[in-house]
């Protein structure tokens, strides 16, 4: 038997960042992402041998271990063998071999959610081979405590809550870990206009997002006026999106992620630097009505909104600076999880 799933990818469209404590934990974050068709993979399955085989087939990384209830977190594979563990520690494991392998279909370090995307899909697995009785929330919870708290990675919160509920999401941070996920009811001619006007676009560079995330953290604990009147304005912009968005009025799209760009770069310093300001104005001046940097920024993915026609001018433009258009749909399913 071979245990499997699969979780999507997803867009932050507004409020990228106030999903990070201690913001949140201080003055409640909002934030407005939907899934994509580009998923994290994970399988498992059972081998005679007493080892644990943990490979990345997209990284090329592999790692052999003898039967253990807790693997070395070294670096290499944490991510896997961190998922291991907890679900070890919290609900046992059988004594028995096995192989996990993982496979996300964007780069690590892209801006898309991809590492905590991975860990729910890795849970997702595990729950499928145990029949642990974990709910939507208990997942993306859990992954959220593996990725924060036992391997310290900096980051904030919607990316597990996103690739384990799927679809468009107005999601609310508290303190407390307390988080709510509200999906959206969006008529399909909104959302197949957006997908078709949204340029998703790699700028071929990958960047390290805890680096971002640090600073931002370090401007809310020393009251950073500029950096906290930022993402209050973010957290506003998610607000104006959701609106825009359930009410069909998608010509204010470009303006509202313009607003949330001009917002974004005052959090930290690293979020935009020169090549990233070049494709953002060679866009702009293509049709593009605004945009932004997917995730925290500094590379990765970027997202432009193009009315009418103008994406294929756009496109064109884009491709100049040497990255890839990324094509895409919105998906309506989050982590799914099966058995052959």
């Amino acid at each position: 038997m071979i245990y499997r799933s699969k979780a999507p990818l997803r867009i932050g469209l507004a409020g990228g960042g106030t999903d990070v404590s201690p913001y949140c934990d201080l003055y409640g974050g909002a934030i407005l992402n939907a899934t994509i068709s580009l998923c994290a993979y994970a399988s498992i399955e059972p081998i005679a041998e007493k080892k644990i085989i943990v490979q990345a087939m997209d990284r090329n990384e592999q790692q052999v271990h003898d039967y253990a209830k807790e693997l070395p977190i070294d670096g290499t594979l944490d991510l896997l063998k961190g998922v291991y563990n907890r679900v070890n520690k919290m609900y046992g494991f059988p004594e028995t071999g096995f192989k996990l392998s993982t496979f996300v279909d964007a780069p690590a370090g892209s801006g898309l959610g991809t590492s905590s995307t991975l860990v729910a899909a890795i849970l997702g697995a595990f729950v499928e081979m145990l029949k642990l009785p974990l709910g939507d929330y208990d997942i993306a919870h859990l992954a959220y405590e593996i990725e924060r708290y036992d391997l310290s990675l900096a980051g904030g919160r919607q990316d597990q809550y996103a690739a384990t509920f799927g679809g468009v999401n107005f999601m609310e941070f508290y303190e407390k870990d307390k988080v709510i996920v509200n999906p959206l009811r969006i008529r399909s001619q909104y959302l197949h206009e957006l997908e078709n006007n949204l340029v998703l676009y790699f700028t071929a560079t990958s960047r390290e997002s805890a680096t971002i995330i640090k600073e931002q953290v370090k401007n809310v604990n020393s009251k950073n006026e500029k950096s906290i009147e930022a993402m209050h304005q973010l957290k506003e912009q998610a607000r104006m999106m959701k609106e825009a968005l359930l009410k069909g009025k998608l010509d204010e799209f470009g303006e509202i992620l313009d607003f949330g760009f001009q917002q974004k770069r005052k959090m930290a310093a690293n979020i935009s630097n020169s090549a990233i300001e070049e494709i953002y104005d060679a866009a702009k001046k293509a049709g593009a009505t605004g945009g932004k940097i997917s995730g925290a920024g500094g590379g990765g993915f970027m997202i432009f909104y193009c009315p009418g026609d103008s994406s294929y001018a756009v496109k064109k433009t884009l491709r100049e600076f040497g990255g890839d258009v990324k094509n895409y749909n919105f998906t309506k399913h989050g982590l799914t999880t099966w058995s052959v």
